[in-house]
């Protein structure tokens, strides 16, 4: 391709107000365009790129006979009120109306792919059979700081495997995940598989994150064994010891515009682990009351969870009043409605002799201990796991990681497949439940990912397998007729061997030129200068930036050489 008939729009300074150096530097080397936060344009080097990742893919799946298909991303809202799908996932989803004010949604397309296998397969003798496709999705991201990790229309790998028995479905789920780490192995990535939150359909479920400090998954991880959860579902394994302190007599005090845990502390010099946080929730349209330590944060999952519902949130300061009579930051276990259920975690066995609200604005009181001065309806594990917190497997401390979550695989429950009555004949001819699993992988992210930790503050350096092209060819001065007969002449045999090459045939100055090859960074660059009449050419390596000379007829032997090492 020659550099003149293609677009890559360089850029010389740093964009502004672009939050990750992977964004930076694609929108310096003119990979990408920012339209607003989150919407992008792939231009042709972008575009190449993410073809060689959805080859790899592709490979892999097909590999495991997995089928393409392709799916629509405008779906009958219908079939996600039949799953069930569509109350938990309803502010995730684009809606909008036909001209015949019927509803739809842009939205994943699990539901329809098991609307079409439980209307189409019929016979148990079919499965297992897993489809796949690569597709965009557009979604509604809450956060969308960190550029193409929370682009509203990423490139993403959906695939489903459907079994008539739980050892197919295990033995599939294996291999897919074993497929999963063939594919990052192959990009250069060094993926941690951890156990994640399966969501209100899923029995078990699993993520490929890769460690970044711009990662918005907390991984919780042993130092001294292999265990790694995402920190929203670890578990607390903590043994709390109880003070042998006495306990002393309650007393309220006054506390005048305290309103947090820190205010409370820096008044009554006392620690964060003295305190009860009271936290008001609202749980299915029911107020309840759940107490951690002042050092502890909660864990609404959990709480979700404890209490076998999805619906859980903060209860807002008009609830809190109307219920309570008082503002968040005066909130106490002490003298509620009876009405009120309170659940409290594990840690609040340990406090003696605590501080809590008074439930009365301007109040708290000190001297409070559980069982003796309040009720609690049910201790649990309803925090947040924390550094140095023992390890849930029991091997060392906890430690804390920041992740990008580039993958998932999930074994769907049978509650999802009861909802969308999806069965087939068994070998007895008896109908029973389809098992399914879903798999994901987030090109899109694998692509920021890849362009975050393939460069240096030059620009790119791709590897020879994702490089959008193999070789940056040029002539230093396209106006000398030597050097543009020989760097035509070496195009032409270059293509001949089936070298994909980027050929910089434009009338710039050499700097120019030589910056543009660092920015777009191919694995080799070659450039004919003033030795053109001899027939010699310079060959760099833009990693090492190594750079030899050699004459034309042993070019071909050098770069074969070269990327058969690779």
């Amino acid at each position: 391709m020659k550099q003149s008939v293609t677009l890559i729009p360089t850029m010389r300074e740093v964009p502004q107000n672009v939050h990750t150096k992977s964004c930076q530097m694609l929108l310096r080397a003119g990979y990408i365009r920012q339209h607003s936060k989150g919407t992008y344009s792939y231009l042709p080097l972008a575009k190449r790129v993410l073809k060689k990742i959805e080859t790899i893919i592709r490979e892999e799946m097909e590999n495991k006979e997995a089928i393409e298909i392709e799916l629509p991303s405008i779906q009958s809202v219908d079939l996600w009120k039949q799953s069930g799908r569509l109350h938990f996932f309803d502010e995730e989803l684009i809606h909008f109306q036909d001209r015949n004010k019927q509803e739809f949604v842009i939205g994943q397309s699990m539901d329809v792919m098991t609307s079409i296998v439980r209307d189409e397969i019929k016979t148990y003798k079919k499965l297992p059979i897993t489809f796949y496709q690569l597709q965009k999705r557009i979604r509604r991201e809450k956060e969308l700081r960190f550029d193409l990790f929370h682009a509203q229309e990423p490139l993403m790998l959906e695939a489903y495997s459907f079994h008539d028995s739980d050892e197919s479905l295990n033995h599939t789920v294996e291999e897919m995940i074993g497929t999963f780490e063939r594919i990052f192995s192959y990009l250069g990535l060094n993926i941690q598989m951890v156990e994640a939150d399966p969501g209100p359909f899923g029995n078990e479920s699993y993520e490929f994150v890769i460690f970044s400090d711009i990662g918005q998954e907390i991984i919780a991880c042993s130092d001294q064994s292999n265990y790694a959860v995402n920190a929203e579902i670890a578990k607390v394994s903590t043994e709390y010891e109880r003070s042998t302190e006495e306990m002393k007599p309650l007393e309220k005090l006054a506390t005048p515009n305290v309103q947090t845990i820190q205010e409370l502390c820096d008044v009554l010099q006392v620690e964060p682990s003295q305190c009860i946080k009271s936290l008001v929730l609202n749980v299915d349209g029911d107020i309840t009351v759940a107490l951690v330590r002042g050092d502890h944060q909660l864990n609404l999952r959990k709480i979700a969870k404890v209490l076998n519902t999805t619906n859980v949130q903060f209860a807002g300061e008009e609830e809190i009043k109307k219920h309570i009579g008082c503002s968040k930051g005066s909130i106490g276990p002490l003298k509620l409605p009876i009405d009120i259920k309170v659940i409290a975690d594990n840690g609040i066995k340990s406090v003696v002799n605590a501080v809590t609200g008074a439930n009365e604005d301007g109040y708290h009181y000190i001297n409070v201990n559980p069982d003796r001065d309040f009720a609690i309806n049910l201790y649990e594990d309803i925090r947040f796991i924390e550094e140095g917190d023992p390890s849930p497997d029991g091997q060392g401390s906890i430690q804390l990681k920041k992740g990008i979550k580039l993958g998932r695989v999930m074994k769907l429950g049978n509650r999802y497949m009861e909802n969308m009555q999806a069965t087939i004949a068994g070998d007895e001819g008896k109908q029973i439940p389809l098992q399914m699993a879903s798999y994901e992988l987030e090109l899109t992210r694998i692509f920021a990912t890849l362009a975050e930790q393939c460069q240096d503050d030059r620009g790119f350096i791709w590897p020879k397998h994702l490089s959008p092209y193999d070789l940056h060819l040029m002539a230093i001065n396209v106006n000398d007729e030597a050097q543009l007969n020989l760097v035509e002449q070496l195009y032409n045999i270059l293509t001949t061997y089936r070298y994909d090459v980027l050929y910089d045939d434009r009338d710039e100055r050499a700097g120019a030129k030589f910056a543009d090859s660092d920015l777009i960074g191919l694995p080799i660059r070659i450039t004919i200068g003033n030795k053109a009449l001899t027939g010699m050419v310079e060959v760099k390596n833009r990693k090492t930036g190594e750079t030899i000379e050699c004459v034309k007829e042993e070019l071909i032997d050098r770069l074969n050489e070269f990327f058969r090492t690779q």
